[in-house]
């Protein structure tokens, strides 16, 4: 079994090392104009960021910290060809050709987080009163978290203001530990933003986590929970943690301080994620949250668990299912269409699962565990 570990995480780290040689360029010098009518959407990406900036423009920002939260605004557009599931990048790290790459239009770098507060509630006015805040994971360079960002928006059909917190990762497989010391030195910061956040226009303020991110993401609710104002004034929509890379022992200490949620809050984990093998492994072996096995174990601790173990990814590592599966970013997208505060308690129906599945085919079984009750949700091949 160890022997089965080892390969898999050697195969993990040859899959990420290929990508650790690729450039991590948003802007162009000279970003290609583009038309509506070439395109299939554009989308304002708000961002909070504790990464200092790169020393290359067209990077913007690296993978250095900074001592002090940085904001901006990336201008991305969509290509008409884009998939669901799917960013269409170039593959050699550098800015693409927006009719066939996600590609940045223009980047807006706040000067205070006045001016970045003043520019976000304008936007939340605009856009339906809602924030979608998403914290990237592991291994991410600011390039990416922008482009996750803009799929999610996108694929999602999100109703409301994308806030992506992107954090001082390396962007580099051997600097694991560099990027869980970065996750902790900035979860003031985003305890910081989401507070900026709920002082403004916005009635539900949504979180998405992935992978690594989970663990700043938790770190900061808890600090909420410990300050009385764990649900941001009642403001606190949806929190959804996607692979969490949190030590399970760890994650049920975060959780005892926090309390059983008031509002819909879902683990969505996997058996076949080969990243958090890695990540097990060099932890000592210590079971993650993102594949542990004891669904029922989690769900007593007030959450709901989303096993996606048995659906199809677009990435060998089995890592980011949320997000490149279209049944399920259209599943996801189906639950964040309606504010938490009148969600329902029950997951989706399976009838428009079923038919999605069978549509397209990349969805077997979800198996949903809450604290009351167990669902399964099957759909076609």
């Amino acid at each position: 079994m160890r022997s089965g570990i080892i390969i898999s995480v050697a195969f993990s780290l040859a899959l990420a090392g290929c990508a650790n040689h690729r450039r991590h360029e948003l802007l162009a010098a000279q970003p290609v104009a583009v038309s509506d009518s070439q395109i299939a959407a554009r989308h304002e990406i708000f961002v909070a960021t504790t990464r200092a900036p790169a020393t290359e423009p067209g990077v913007v920002f690296g993978a250095a910290r900074s001592d002090m939260l940085n904001f901006a605004r990336v201008d991305m557009t969509v290509p008409k060809g884009h998939q669901t599931g799917n960013i269409e990048r170039a593959k050699d790290g550098k800015p693409g050709n927006p009719e066939k790459d996600f590609t940045a239009q223009d980047v807006v770098l706040y000067p205070s987080k006045a001016a970045f507060s003043e520019a976000v509630g304008v936007n939340i006015a605009q856009s339906g009163d809602r924030v979608l805040v998403f914290v990237h994971g592991y291994n991410t360079g600011f390039d990416d978290g922008v482009y996750r960002m803009t799929q999610l928006i996108h694929d999602t059909k999100y109703p409301g203001t994308p806030v992506l917190f992107t954090w001082a990762s390396a962007a580099k497989t051997a600097n694991y530990v560099y990027d869980n010391n970065s996750t902790t030195a900035a979860r003031d910061d985003l305890e910081a933003t989401l507070r900026l956040l709920q002082k403004s226009r916005a009635k539900s303020i949504d979180i998405i986590a992935h992978s690594m991110g989970n663990w700043v993401t938790m770190e900061a609710l808890r600090q909420l929970a410990i300050s009385g104002d764990r649900d941001l004034g009642d403001k606190l929509g949806y929190v959804v943690l996607a692979s969490p890379d949190i030590d399970v022992d760890v994650f049920k200490k975060q959780m005892a301080r926090y309390g059983k949620p008031d509002r819909p809050f879902a683990v969505l984990l996997s058996d076949d994620d080969k990243a958090l093998r890695f990540s097990s492994l060099i932890a000592g072996n210590q079971a993650r949250v993102g594949d542990y096995s004891n669904a029922e174990e989690l769900a007593a601790l007030g959450v709901t668990v989303v096993d996606l173990s048995k659906t199809e990814s677009g990435d060998r590592l089995n890592h980011a299912k949320f997000a490149d599966n279209p049944v399920l970013v259209q599943l996801l997208g189906d639950r964040l269409s309606v504010p938490a505060s009148l969600a329902s308690a029950d997951p989706p129906g399976s009838q428009p699962i079923d038919d999605v599945g069978k549509a397209v085919g990349s969805v077997a079984e979800i198996i949903i565990t809450t604290p009351f009750k167990i669902f399964t949700i099957g759909a076609g091949q």
